[in-house]
C-alpha cells in the first residue's frame, strides 16, 4: 500500500503530529538555503567563476527569460517569487531518487499551500502594478461587472487546478513506480525513475509558468 507523506507518521502526541510532508518540507528547506549560503558567499564579477555560481547565473537567466516572455514585463519584481516556486518544486521532485524519501509535492497540503501563496500574489502584485480600483476593475468586473461572480469563482477554480494538478501527477508517478517495483524489481523502476526526473522538472515549471501567466494577467493593462 503507497502511502501519501501526510499519512506517514515519525512522530505524534494528541492532536500534534510530525509527518513525512513537515520533514522533508524543512529538510528542502534547509538544504535550498545552506547551498544557497553556499554559492553566494564569494560570488566574482570576473569571468573565472565557480561551477556553483555558473550553475546560478544559469538557472537565474534561464528563470528571468521566461518570466519576461510570459508577461511581456521586466523579470526583476517577480523572479523571488517565481524562482522560489520552481527551485523549491524541482528540487522537491528530484529528490525522490533517494530511497526513503517522501516527496513533499506528494502531498496536496503542500501543493494546496503553495497555490494559496500564487492566490495572495495575484492580487499583491496587481494592486501594487495598477492600484486598487484598477486591478479590481480589470480582473472581476472585465468584459462586464455582470461577470464579478463568474470572475471570482474563476479565480478560485485557478487555484484549486494548481494544487491538485501538481498533487497528482507528483503521486500518480510515486504509485506506477511502487507497482513496477512489485512487478519487475529490476529493470520498469530504473526506467520510471528516469522519467519521474523529467516530469519533476517539467512539473515545477509547468506550476511556475501558470503561476506567472496568473500574475501577469492581473499587472498588464491590456
Amino acid at each position: 500500500m503507497n502511502l501519501t507523506p501526510d499519512q506517514i507518521i515519525y512522530w505524534q502526541r494528541g492532536i500534534i503530529n510530525i509527518n513525512a510532508t513537515l520533514v522533508f518540507t524543512w529538510l528542502i528547506m534547509v538544504l535550498l538555503v545552506f547551498f544557497s549560503w553556499l554559492v553566494t558567499r564569494q560570488l566574482s564579477p570576473s569571468t573565472k567563476i565557480s561551477r556553483g555560481q555558473n550553475l546560478l547565473e544559469v538557472l537565474v537567466l534561464g528563470i528571468e527569460t521566461q518570466i519576461e516572455e510570459v508577461s511581456q514585463q521586466k523579470p526583476e519584481p517577480y523572479l523571488p517569487f517565481i524562482g522560489t516556486l520552481f527551485i523549491f518544486i524541482a528540487v522537491s521532485n528530484l529528490l525522490g531518487i533517494i530511497p526513503g524519501y517522501q516527496p513533499p509535492t506528494g502531498s496536496l497540503s503542500t501543493t494546496a499551500a503553495l497555490a494559496i501563496c500564487v492566490f495572495f500574489a495575484v492580487p499583491l502584485y496587481g494592486i501594487k502594478k495598477q492600484g486598487f480600483w484598477g486591478y479590481f476593475k480589470k480582473y472581476y468586473l472585465q468584459p462586464t461587472p455582470f461577470m464579478l461572480p463568474f470572475n471570482i469563482i474563476g479565480r478560485f477554480s485557478n487555484i484549486i487546478s494548481l494544487s491538485v494538478r501538481l498533487f497528482g501527477n507528483v503521486m500518480s508517478g510515486t504509485m506506477i513506480v511502487a507497482i513496477l517495483l512489485s512487478i519487475a524489481p529490476l529493470f520498469f523502476p530504473i526506467i520510471m525513475q528516469a522519467m519521474g526526473l523529467l516530469t519533476g522538472l517539467i512539473q515545477a515549471y509547468i506550476f511556475a509558468i501558470l503561476a506567472m501567466v496568473f500574475i501577469a494577467a492581473a499587472t498588464t493593462n491590456t
